[in-house]
């Protein structure tokens, strides 16, 4: 099977406010996708839905990953299959250092690599201090990164990866990416992602298969991620949706 993950007719609400509007989308194995959206167009309540927080229970629709219905796994059942999410804001977490907390998700990688991962991050001095306690939003972008490099998904969901980030930090967090994804090296024919987006700045550092806009909770604009972004830039979400 060449296909990782399809959403089929994808329904959910929040409040009871609809913010996903029938989603059918599908990506093959290896594959970028990037998702295009102003604020609150539904983009994060899409990955938080598949990664399966309970919050975000789908109200109608399917959710397949790599041939599998999890449409009504837990969170824990989807990590193990392979899927991985790194926040827009994640939480701050006393009490467990960034090191014990890779330990306990460590997925095969030594300590001498997990310390090169860190070094190239810059995280090394980050270790023995509470998750996220006092980082900057790069430090948090590095960190959560640096997690998903040791836990080693097959499928990552990033949310906003470029969202409070300086110049110096987000060529760090496209570098991360791309390692991650195993694209600085030969293209890896496993791992795939699926970033959001709301300015579009990562595509300077990360290469992307396919591109979409998310617009009121509903897809749109199937195409070439450059292409769909310069037509953003020039007429706006709104002019996309009405183009749509």
């Amino acid at each position: 099977m060449n296909e990782m993950l399809r959403l089929e007719d994808l329904w959910l609400s929040l409040g009871g406010k609809e913010v996903l509007k029938g989603i059918n989308f599908s990506m093959k194995y290896g594959e970028v996708n990037i998702l295009f959206g102003p604020n609150g167009a539904g983009k994060t309540s899409l990955i938080m839905a598949l990664m399966g927080f309970p919050k975000y229970k789908v109200d109608k629709g399917k959710i397949y990953f790599k041939g599998q219905d999890i449409t009504e796994k837990d969170i824990h059942e989807r990590a193990r299959l392979g899927l991985g999410i790194s926040f827009q804001r994640p939480p701050t977490v006393r009490g467990v250092t960034l090191r014990r907390f890779t330990e306990l998700i460590n997925n095969g990688k030594g300590k001498e690599e997990i310390m090169d991962i860190a070094e190239r991050l810059h995280l090394k001095d980050h270790l023995d201090r509470g998750l996220n306690e006092s980082f900057s939003g790069g430090e948090m972008k590095r960190s959560e990164l640096f997690q998903l490099m040791i836990q080693r998904p097959d499928l990552v969901l990033i949310d906003e990866p470029e969202s409070g980030v300086d110049l110096e930090n987000i060529a760090l967090v496209g570098d991360a990416i791309n390692s991650l994804l195993g694209k600085d090296k030969v293209k890896d024919p496993k791992r795939g992602a699926v970033i959001i987006t709301h300015t579009g700045y990562i595509l300077d550092y990360v290469n992307a298969d396919k591109g979409y806009i998310i617009f009121d909770g509903m897809l749109l604009c199937a195409g070439n991620p450059r292409d769909i972004l310069a037509e953003i830039k020039r007429h706006g979400y709104r002019r996309c949706a009405i183009c749509q």
